[in-house]
């Protein structure tokens, strides 16, 4: 495969310039084009609304340290729990998410394991 020069104009700060550059220098082409193809990828995603990053944290975020009780709490009271994270809002896949935790971390099954 013969080699091509590309030159190309974007507006940098002089520290994204030395990084881009590094990059450049550093990376063999198949590996720049992957994390470009990645990038694009997921500037489409975001800009068409259907990539939802951090789902998994979310889930995290509110089950990390909650206790039993909390838990069970949570669960007799889970209509009103519904409403809240609705208010904060997150999708329902997310909530049903979150409700798959609780009920682990309620039942005794979790706490066995």
């Amino acid at each position: 495969m013969s080699a091509r020069e590309f030159m190309f104009k974007l507006n940098l700060s002089e520290e994204q310039s030395r990084e881009l550059a590094l990059y450049i220098r550093s990376l063999p082409p198949h590996d720049l084009l992957f994390g470009l193809r990645f990038a694009y990828s997921r500037y489409a995603a975001e800009s068409g609304g259907y990539l939802m990053p951090g789902r998994k944290s979310l889930v995290k975020r509110e089950t990390l340290s909650l206790t039993e009780d909390q838990a069970n709490w949570r669960l007799n009271n889970w209509k009103a729990m519904i409403k809240t994270y609705r208010e904060k809002g997150y999708s329902y896949p997310t909530i049903s998410r979150i409700k798959k935790q609780v009920q682990k971390i309620a039942s005794k099954k979790y706490r066995e394991s």
